[in-house]
């Protein structure tokens, strides 16, 4: 029992030390560079310090990602722009909507 607690005292102290040591290294890196330097921890944050919380350098909004649909035949997941909508149902190809449209409904199907 003694071991377990030493290993978790261990690994909060070298996480500790860790975070004091990149701490430190930051402060050292703004302190050669300037207040506003562009180096190290200082060129992550910048876009966020100058009002870009999307990290756009130029002032325009990021794009925000495509949405995916899920294929009714596979249900593999594909962007919309490829996806082919046939009858209400999405897929990942025309092969896999040609496969759907042509499966067995109903009684066919047993």
């Amino acid at each position: 029992m003694r071991q377990i607690f030493l290993l978790i005292l261990l690994f909060i102290v070298g996480q500790w030390l860790v975070k004091a040591l990149r701490r430190a290294d930051a402060s050292r890196t703004s302190a050669r560079t300037g207040a506003g330097g562009d180096a190290g921890a200082g060129a992550r944050t910048g876009a966020r310090a100058n009002g870009h919380a999307n990290g756009s350098a130029n002032g325009k909004p990021a794009q925000l990602a495509e949405p995916m649909i899920r294929c009714a035949q596979c249900g593999v997941h594909a962007p919309k722009s490829d996806s082919v909508l046939v009858a209400g149902q999405t897929f990942c190809s025309h092969d896999h909507a040609q496969r759907y449209a042509t499966r067995p409904t109903g009684r066919d199907a047993r």
